[in-house]
């Protein structure tokens, strides 16, 4: 029998960046339902291997399931290397191409490997969805579909979209969400997690499993971390959500250069996102650290060097996050003599690249595309303290400060 604590005391943690909670009393009761009983709730989250690598736009969602694992909970996470199979349209505006056993296998392996840097080994299980969706027959299927009607699929938003821009809607789609809401019916989740971008197919989950007679799960969504690219407009973060497709990304695995290198190029505002969302810190510090920044005890980039230190320390260790920070401000850091107030300036890239003199010519920084070309070329141009002498380089989305000439700076944010 395991030893839980106060219900209140869980809630407390639980509800830490929960946007959606359905129903915040069901939760209530199932922990305290357990904590009487001695018996762990069980989490259920599920991850199609869609791609091979894990970035931290995932880490928010899995930081929730490690909260779980902290409070005693069972997490299991489901690879759906079924589901990948069909292609979940979530958000797309059209259909999603299914992944090849092949690619589904290669990525499941990688995602194995990754779950180790952020969840506890001992406390998590790994299951495939291929498992109890393999065996079902076309007559199983039929009745799963019975458990859910056409007019319910049509209240979901791309569904609708789609449906009255006259867009094709193929009929295996509707399978996804029933295909997910049995991995619940299998397992008998007490709780599935997912980001907000998955809120209806989690509550088809709810719905089927009260169709199987089951008690439904509670379903409990986390915010979606924006790119490294988001910027402020009047007023507001703005920006698309973490992607490998964008470019906008900071992968689990990439060298510890890479990852504090991006995590002290994004925008000041998008590091307090960060700093909530990833930060482990309680957040009586994540307070004080903002005091200490409005009231200049504590310059911006000092505060993001503090953040990128302890991502990177997580991934890579606390020595190599050290020596990251100090190689930074070495080679980087103090580089340029940068002006107090810099330039904002938003270029887009039309793409997920763009060439470096375009970006000069379109941020202002020269001319004319021809004058973008000959400073790069005489090694006038340098981005986060680094020269860069190739004018067709592909420069990837993300905020960068830039220096055209001597004189000329600018806060460069590529979208």
């Amino acid at each position: 029998m395991t030893k839980f604590a106060p219900v209140a005391e869980q809630l407390e943690l639980l509800l830490r960046h929960a946007v959606d909670v359905q129903t915040l009393d069901d939760l209530r009761k199932k922990l305290d339902r357990s904590r009487h009983a001695g018996q762990p709730l069980t989490i259920k989250v599920g991850f199609d291997p869609t791609a091979p690598d894990l970035h931290l736009g995932h880490t928010v969602l899995m930081h929730k399931m490690r909260q779980f694992q902290s409070l005693g909970h069972r997490v299991i996470f489901v690879i759906g290397d079924f589901t990948a199979s069909i292609g979940d349209p979530t958000g797309r505006s059209k259909t999603r191409p299914p992944l090849s056993r092949e690619q589904i296998e290669s990525n499941a392996t990688t995602y194995r490997r990754q779950l180790d840097k952020i969840l506890d080994r001992e406390r998590t299980e790994v299951r495939f969805n291929r498992e109890w969706l393999g065996p079902l027959d076309f007559s199983d299927v039929i009745r799963l579909a019975s458990k859910y009607t056409v007019a319910q699929m049509l209240e979901r938003d791309d569904y609708q979209k789609r449906y009255q821009a006259n867009l094709p809607i193929a009929v295996h789609e509707f399978l996804y969400p029933l295909a997910q809401a049995y991995d619940s019916v299998a397992l008998q989740a007490d709780i599935e997690l997912g980001g907000t971008d998955q809120l209806f197919n989690l509550l088809v989950g709810r719905s089927v499993m009260q169709a199987f007679g089951l008690e439904p799960q509670v379903i409990m969504t986390t915010p979606i971390l924006e790119g490294t690219d988001a910027r402020v407009e009047n007023g507001r973060l703005v920006g698309n959500k973490m992607s490998k497709s964008l470019g906008n990304y900071i992968g689990v695995e990439e060298p510890p250069r890479e990852q504090f290198g991006k995590l002290m190029r994004i925008c000041d505002e998008l590091m307090w996102r960060y700093y909530d969302l990833l930060s482990n810190r309680p957040l009586s510090d994540l307070d004080a650290l903002r005091r200490q920044v409005k009231s200049g005890q504590l310059n911006p980039k000092q505060a993001k060097s503090q953040l990128a230190e302890e991502i990177v320390a997580r991934y890579h260790g606390p020595e190599v996050a050290a020596a990251e920070a100090r190689w930074f401000e070495e080679n980087i850091g103090k580089k340029d003599a940068l002006p107090d107030d810099l330039e904002e300036i938003a270029v887009d890239a039309g793409g997920p690249t763009i060439a470096l003199y375009l970006l000069i010519a379109r941020a202002g920084l020269e001319s004319s595309n021809g004058a973008a070309r000959r400073l790069i070329s005489q090694g006038g141009v340098h981005l986060d303290g680094q020269r860069h002498s190739d004018p067709n380089e592909p420069i990837g989305l993300g905020s960068y400060t830039v220096r055209a000439g001597k004189k000329r700076f600018a806060r460069v944010h590529i979208r």
